[in-house]
């Protein structure tokens, strides 16, 4: 699953991961034996996840600050996204949802910990991982738009494994509903804040943002197919069938619908407390 929202760039192909990754060995016992919400956690590394997260958030602040009130948000801006980003709050919420979408089908979850605590699934995290760092350098990810170019030019057999895993998960349309939606809450919060005078009606700010659709669109599948194609091209192509196959099957989507419904509550909420955040930098009032 990949989920795209505002600056953010989320990419679980069922569980794309970023940051450190332990070898397999240093796996708890409970992460390596125990069907579970936590173990499930564990194998896809989410700890490392949110601390790359938090990276992009701190960033985007950065760049709204630039953008918004170059005269500067001071240190209480930083402060103020800091907090929001802040990990134990993020995952909380974020595991709560899983827990209340995946702890009652032990089944499932057995299925999605088999394929995720296997020697193909450690080493598809470990390439998310790594890919997702990557990209928090804008130079790299530059460098893998061009690629992706070259790989459709060139009809790169990758491409069409990276079409039907993109399928698999719905990843456009899903993305794009998380970016609609994180901009939305972004842009009532900031109009909450009276940096616009009296309130934006609601469906004002709807159409405004919806009108984005196509932009996001086009953007979201460009950045997967950069994104994806650096992740996955160290795979054989039997490698990423199983992968696809994986994501195609039931336990994958059930990981992935769950995988998407906890980003979207956790980052719509996110987006809400920047744009408020901002609204009252832009206004010079202590946040």
């Amino acid at each position: 699953m990949l989920l795209r929202g505002l600056a953010l760039a989320v990419a679980l192909g069922s569980a794309v991961v970023t940051g450190p990754v332990a070898p397999a060995a240093a796996q708890t016992t409970q992460a390596k034996g125990e069907v579970s919400v936590p173990a499930l956690a564990g194998a896809l590394q989410l700890d490392a996840l949110f601390a790359v997260l938090r990276e992009e958030g701190l960033a985007f602040g950065e760049t709204l600050e630039t953008d918004m009130f170059p005269a500067g948000g001071g240190q209480h801006w930083r402060n103020a996204v800091s907090d929001i980003y802040d990990i134990p709050r993020l995952r909380s919420a974020f595991d709560a949802v899983l827990e209340a979408e995946l702890a009652q089908d032990p089944e499932v979850l057995g299925e999605i910990l088999a394929f995720f605590r296997s020697d193909l699934g450690q080493r598809i995290v470990a390439l998310e991982i790594e890919a997702r760092r990557a990209f928090l350098d804008t130079a790299t990810e530059e460098a893998a738009r061009v690629t992706a170019e070259d790989r459709f030019a060139e009809r790169d057999p990758l491409v069409d494994l990276l079409r039907d895993f993109i399928a698999a998960g719905d990843l456009v349309e899903q993305n794009v509903a998380g970016a609609l939606s994180g901009n939305l809450a972004f842009q009532t919060g900031l109009s909450e804040t009276g940096v616009f005078g009296d309130a934006v009606p609601q469906d004002q700010l709807m159409a405004e943002i919806w009108a984005q659709e196509d932009q996001i669109r086009d953007d979201t599948t460009t950045w997967l197919y950069a994104y994806l194609g650096l992740a996955y091209s160290p795979l054989s192509e039997a490698e990423m069938q199983a992968y696809v196959d994986f994501m195609a099957s039931p336990a994958g989507g059930r990981l992935n619908a769950a995988l998407f419904l906890a980003f979207h509550e956790v980052f719509r909420q996110v987006s809400h407390e920047m744009g408020r955040a901002a609204g009252i930098a832009i206004q010079g009032r202590d946040i």
